[in-house]
């Protein structure tokens, strides 16, 4: 049976009305979710400047400025862990996003020495170094620059013959002998330009690059060697100031009873260990990795691993260098470095309170982080006129002289000085009528003014110019 006809129009009168009132409100409701997606569980940012490099790129040379998305959910259920990549407001200026590496947790002393990160609970115990998860230390490894006419091609040493080298990446060696890295007789420095991928490295400018100036002990060697029938060794010396650090692995034509070793020799009583059972086959090629990284020497040849813990050493002067006695072919040669943090002054010890963090970029010559943050203070009295005003009072972010404060001449009444304050508000006021105090170190973030960690760069996807995929988590 059909409706009357007055319940018939009704119903065709409600279709446009109702049609409205549905998309209304999933326009309403993909609003609010989309609200609430970017305030409490993801957001994109983009990364503006270089303090994260070559991680995380922000820079105009390049023409790359990574988007990144940022987890805001997990830090509702757990606290930040070391060495997570973090968005935070800038506790000198909350009106800004900062993006550095969380390394100094609540609670403990921590310091920047000889390069490395160390921490102690207290002044009652000894510093240890800090060993970074090895996702994270994939990371900061940095491939020395093949633009650097210095490790562009190995030295061939005394004694060396019928050894043909392509490069740094391929080795023939016949007959026996040695090569090294750096190819001057120096040292393995944090020259800024390590670590880009691709051609990224050549296209920074070199007005704003700082020439490498600490030589750098943590080096880590990896490449495919090919042993050949008359291959008696194999072995990568690293060389650490005075100290020795030789991994040897028996070839082919090598004694029954050869071992793979570690020795570590002029650090007062030399250090040894073994790894029997494994040695080169002839005519096979072996994938290795030899590396002096924290205190700990690391060889791992065709999937086996070996290590030995050495002391500290505070002269870092270095190189490397390959020994073939015998015949073996190399392939795939890479040298880097690990990242240097640079402490020339600025601040390098802390004692951090409960519930504030330390953080750093790993663009550690070219950051603005904990190193040096400071807050500037300017106060004035009660104006003559007004004894009741009770005076003024303002601090903020400390970056002078083109940032914060700036001061301006050219006002009839004196020099006029611009600061933004730690809460993002702009003052200004005649430096005659200010006093300014000291400047207060300020290098500590608080759990409240983290807003996520970073999970991954997704774009760009990948770099035309400079053939380098973007597109990775963020480690």
């Amino acid at each position: 049976m059909n409706p009357p006809p007055d319940k018939q129009a009704d119903k065709q009168a409600d279709k446009p009305k109702r049609f409205f009132r549905d998309n209304i409100e999933a326009i309403t409701m993909a609003i609010v979710m989309a609200v609430m997606l970017k305030y409490f569980v993801v957001e994109a940012y983009k990364i503006p400047t270089g303090s994260m490099q070559p991680t995380l790129m922000g820079n105009e040379d390049t023409a790359i400025f990574d988007r990144i998305l940022v987890d805001k959910l997990s830090f509702h259920f757990r606290e930040p862990e070391r060495f997570e990549i973090v968005v935070f407001k800038y506790p000198l200026d909350r009106s800004k996003n900062f993006i550095k590496r969380l390394v100094g947790m609540p609670g403990e002393q921590f310091r920047v020495a000889d390069g490395d990160l160390w921490t102690r609970k207290d002044a009652g115990e000894p510093w240890k170094v800090l060993r970074r998860p090895e996702a994270v230390q994939a990371v900061h490894w940095r491939s020395l620059d093949r633009f650097d006419p210095r490790f562009s091609a190995w030295k061939v040493q005394a004694g060396t013959r019928g050894w043909i080298l392509e490069g740094r990446e391929q080795l023939s060696a016949r007959g026996g002998g040695k090569v090294t890295l750096p190819n001057d007789g120096g040292s393995v420095v944090d020259r800024y330009s390590d670590g880009y991928p691709g051609d990224m490295g050549p296209k920074l400018s070199r007005g704003r690059m700082i020439p490498g100036s600490h030589p750098v002990g943590d080096l880590r060697l990896e490449g495919e060697v090919t042993a050949l029938e008359s291959c008696r060794s194999v072995a990568f010396e690293f060389r650490e100031g005075e100290r020795l650090y030789r991994m040897e692995i028996p070839g082919p034509k090598a004694p029954a009873d050869a071992v793979v070793r570690i020795r570590a020799s002029g650090i007062g009583e030399d250090r040894e260990t073994v790894l029997p059972g494994v040695r080169l086959a002839a005519g096979k090629a072996a994938r290795f990795t030899a590396q002096n990284m924290d205190d700990l020497l690391e060889l791992h040849v065709d999937g086996q691993h070996i290590t030995l813990e050495i002391p500290g050493a505070s002269d870092q002067r270095s190189s490397v260098s390959i020994a073939v006695e015998g015949d073996a072919d190399f392939r795939e040669l890479d040298l880097a470095r690990d990242l240097y943090y640079t402490a020339d002054g600025r601040r390098t010890e802390f004692t951090i309170p409960d519930g504030q963090y330390v953080m750093l970029g790993d663009n550690t010559q070219d950051s603005s982080d904990s190193r040096e943050w400071s807050l500037v203070q300017y106060s004035w009295p009660a104006s003559a006129d007004n004894p009741g005003s009770g005076g003024g009072f303002v601090r903020g972010n400390f970056r002078p002289p083109n940032e914060n404060p700036l001061k301006v001449t050219g006002d009839p009444a004196g020099t006029r000085v611009f600061l933004r304050d730690e809460w993002g508000e702009l003052h200004h006021f005649l430096e005659r009528d200010a006093t300014r105090g000291e400047t207060i170190p300020a290098p500590f973030v608080p759990r409240e003014l983290i807003v996520g960690r970073a999970v991954l760069v997704f774009w760009p996807l990948w770099t035309g110019d400079t053939g380098v995929v973007r597109l990775k988590w963020a480690r």
